[in-house]
């Protein structure tokens, strides 16, 4: 390799490059942080081989982000219309500063996760806290900033901040149409790499083949078009990432790849029920049941400390947070007594709810848990460039894009001590409890 050029290898994308001043992002504390948090929080207990950490994922979203920006900024890829409205597509020495915020954005992007990622990061944070403003805040930081500074074409941090997690988590500040298609490039609904990386990879260590599709095709057809207007199909002045049509299937699979996922993956009850449990655990094990946003004490809490406070509760059954604990380290956790099916939303979209709220009253709120999330189907809705130059909506030219099916998430778990007597509740009166309230029956 060149002088000042580091491998490391990856099993999703073989090599992954980085020069000396992304190998000091790669070494700070917060990037290092990242090998002790686990990309999909306790799924290993359902999922053996789903060990993976969130630090090797930056590095895929990483590689991936640079692919793309060659491919959509190489000048053949480009027309006068896109050249015109992005000054920096004909400004080599901008484009240079632009790609490296972009790699490092991308490499920083998940810095803010709490331990084990998502599980229950809304409600162990204060309000108005969500592991993108914790990215923002490290990306600022003290540290961070000595090496955007010593970097060779010095970075701007806040233009970092921008491309790492996208206008719809930094409301406050202004994006320009280059830096907000740059942002969708790591962040975006449609084919942003965070999303192409987390299913590959996901795919790969849990041992399923849902999240397989191909990437390269898709990477490769990407360009930066107008949008359509939706009502002629003129074309706007918003410029996005979009495809040519022969890359749609790509996206298509994509699309069914993220649905095959979530519905035999990252909503398997199993797992969902141990987030829960670690929720309840670390509402007891925190101060004021909250993760802390001084930025010291954050960093230095990992999966690492977590397990360890977990194995030490459990043999003490005189410590806060004990059932918790044996309910995750014994794997006795609570069974799934009901979820969701089209009959019964058909009578109330809410049935989960419902249900819950009843066996609350028969048999005590604390033996149950609600596991609720609306979750859309909605296809993403992107330019597409037809093979006759003509730029349409996604949603226009995809019949699969628009018939995506939704993903419904509406569990109830029972503690297994009244499990028995919760089913035969519930085969007696799920029919009648899961009735609008003026529709019940008393009985």
């Amino acid at each position: 390799m060149a002088s000042g050029v580091h491998e490391i290898r990856d099993p999703i994308h073989v090599f992954v490059r980085l020069d000396d001043a992304e190998r000091k992002v790669l070494d700070s504390t917060p990037l290092q942080r990242l090998r002790h948090i686990h990309q999909l929080a306790l799924t290993y207990l359902v999922y053996p081989g789903a060990t993976h950490k969130r630090f090797e994922h930056s590095l895929g979203v990483m590689e991936l982000a640079s692919r793309v920006f060659d491919v959509v900024t190489n000048p053949d890829n480009l027309s006068d219309e896109i050249r015109n409205l992005l000054p920096p597509l004909t400004a080599p020495d901008e484009l240079r500063y632009w790609r490296r915020v972009l790699r490092m954005a991308a490499l920083c992007h998940d810095a803010g996760h709490l331990p084990f990622s998502h599980a229950g990061e809304k409600d162990l944070l204060p309000p108005g806290w969500d592991h993108e403003r914790l990215t923002r805040l490290i990306i600022s930081s003290e540290e961070m900033k000595q090496i955007w500074e010593s970097v060779t074409l010095r970075l701007r941090a806040q233009d970092i901040e921008k491309i790492a997690v996208g206008p719809r988590k930094a409301k406050d500040i202004h994006f320009s149409d280059w830096e907000t298609l740059l942002a969708e490039i790591i962040v975006g609904d449609a084919f942003g790499v965070d999303r192409i990386d987390y299913l590959l990879r996901d795919s790969y260590h849990t041992g399923v083949a849902y999240g397989r599709f191909d990437h390269y095709r898709l990477i490769d057809t990407l360009r930066i078009l107008m949008k359509p207007q939706s009502d002629d199909k003129k074309r706007s002045l918003e410029p996005s990432l979009g495809v040519e049509e022969g890359g749609i299937q790509s996206v298509e699979a994509l699309m069914i790849a993220r649905y095959f996922m979530y519905s035999q993956v990252y909503f398997h009850r199993t797992r969902r029920i141990y987030d829960i449990h670690l929720t309840d655990y670390l509402r007891t094990w925190l101060d004021e049941g909250l993760f802390p946003t001084d930025l010291d004490r954050f960093l230095s809490i990992t999966d690492v400390e977590v397990l360890a406070s977990l194995r030490a509760t459990v043999r003490d059954r005189n410590c806060k947070g004990h059932l918790h604990a044996q309910r995750i380290i014994h794997r006795e956790h609570f069974k799934r007594l009901y979820s969701t099916n089209p009959s019964d939303r058909k009578v109330n979209l809410e049935s989960g709810g419902a249900l819950v709220k009843a066996l609350g009253a028969e048999f005590g709120d604390e033996n149950f848990r609600h596991d609720h999330l609306a979750h859309q189907s909605d296809g993403p809705d992107f330019p597409v460039r037809t093979h006759d130059d003509i730029i349409l909506s996604s949603l226009a030219v995809s019949e699969a894009l628009n018939h995506l099916p939704p993903i419904p998430l509406d569990y109830i778990f029972v503690d297994r001590t009244v499990e028995q007597k919760a089913k035969k509740w519930l085969e007696e009166n799920r029919h009648n409890a899961i009735k609008p309230k003026e529709e019940q029956i008393d009985e």
